[in-house]
């Protein structure tokens, strides 16, 4: 089980399968770990596809060049590239390519036992990263958005609220809207994930004369701006 399955120097057909179909099993295994891991973040099918494909593709392609190992894992290299051409790539989809083309290129040595073995101890760090969220930040960056009356003076108002529920922030701009009705204050935060966000809201709307309060991912600012 150990032992690569490729013993001859000639590709048996039984083999080639063997490597090929045991590289598919762990594409699917990998896919079905990144759409656990990914529930919450979202996921293109595509991408699923790709993390399916890529191990029995770079296995076939070690396993038929054989003992060229140089040119095969030079091939191998160039199908993880492939995707992250045309689009930039998050860090953990790169680690995920990364991952699925390990496994191939192990099944494509004919190393089938140790693949599998190499499939769980990822799998597993994988798993338990997610579940204690590892490396998490204890803040997010946030736009918050205020709309006050024209005569309310805004300067030192909602500090007091803005230091309890943040741990930094700062006035980015102020402007005029409602044809100069209403003042809008936009504040750039580092909001503390574990603060309520209602309370924090609700404290804000007793200073402003209970008008729009927007709170927003800084991530999203470019698409709320442009409503």
């Amino acid at each position: 089980m150990f032992n690569s399955i490729f013993q001859d120097s000639e590709l048996a057909l039984n083999t080639f399968l063997m490597a090929t179909l045991s590289a598919v099993a762990a594409g699917f295994i990998i896919s079905l770990i990144y759409l656990i891991t990914n529930k919450k973040e979202g996921y293109s099918q595509s991408y699923v596809w790709t993390i399916i494909m890529l191990p029995p593709i770079v296995a076939i392609v070690i396993a038929t060049i054989g003992n060229n190992v140089a040119s095969s894992l030079s091939l191998a290299g160039a199908f993880t590239l492939v995707r992250f051409r045309s689009a930039p790539g998050d860090p953990k989809q790169i680690a995920y390519v990364f991952y699925a083309t390990a496994t191939g290129l192990i099944c494509g040595l004919g190393y089938i036992g140790y693949a599998f073995i190499f499939l769980a101890i990822i799998a597993a760090i994988i798993t338990i990263l997610h579940k204690t969220k590892f490396g998490a930040p204890a803040t997010s960056s946030m736009t918050l958005k205020i709309s006050i009356p024209e005569n309310l003076n805004y300067v030192g108002l909602f500090d007091k609220v803005l230091d309890k529920y943040s741990v930094d922030w700062r006035l980015k701009r102020v402007k005029t809207t409602e044809f100069g009705t209403l003042f809008e204050l936009i504040y750039s935060i580092e909001m503390n994930n574990s603060a309520n966000q209602k309370a924090f809201i609700d404290e804000i709307r007793t200073l402003n004369g209970n008008l729009n309060v927007t709170l927003v991912l800084y991530k999203y600012d470019d698409k709320v701006y442009a409503q």
